[in-house]
């Protein structure tokens, strides 16, 4: 027989061997288990549905005309620091159903909807004669960039150009074609 008295250099190789072995047998019934568990599951669950039921497109035009009036009367898109957890909150709508009703319904996401508000502001402040940045800064933006970026994207045109095209025509008052 092997005599293994004063062999001390053995002591770590047979825990890292045994160590090795056990964490192999714990993962691989963790494995076996997770895979015998989600067969299981897949076949007792509904499989989901192709797109929004009646329901929910009904829910969602609820939720979007009351958007669309908390939004417009409140003027809440002039604050620029509006986000989506602010608007679900006060329309007691959770977060994620709240955006899920304004991706279905419009087709963009928060930030573009929220965006749409305040360019047609901008515009209206750009008619009345107001500086791009100033109707930038009165219609909720942060940054020029963003605005100018939003701005073209919503009208097709930079405020610049889009000032000049609708800039009201009164008496003295001279355009010039670009």
């Amino acid at each position: 027989m092997l005599q293994l008295s004063g062999a001390g250099w053995t002591q770590p190789l047979i825990i890292s061997l045994f160590s090795s072995l056990s964490l192999g047998l714990v993962g691989a019934l963790c494995l076996s288990q997770s895979l015998a568990g989600g067969e299981a599951s897949e076949t007792a669950e509904e499989k989901p549905t192709a797109g929004p039921t009646s329901e929910d497109v009904r829910q969602d035009t609820e939720i979007m005309a009351r958007l669309d009036a908390l939004v417009a009367e409140g003027a809440l898109y002039l604050d620029a620091d509006l986000t989506l957890e602010r608007l679900s909150r006060r329309l007691l709508v959770p977060a994620k159903r709240l955006s899920t009703a304004i991706n279905r319904t419009t087709g963009e996401n928060v930030s573009r909807y929220v965006n749409g508000f305040r360019i047609r502001h901008a515009c209206a402040r750009l008619t009345a004669g107001e500086s791009v940045t100033a109707a930038m800064l009165d219609s909720g933006f942060n940054t020029k960039s963003n605005f100018n970026r939003e701005f073209l994207r919503v009208t097709g045109m930079t405020p610049g150009a889009w000032q000049a095209a609708n800039a009201p025509q009164g008496p003295g008052r001279v355009t010039t074609q670009a």
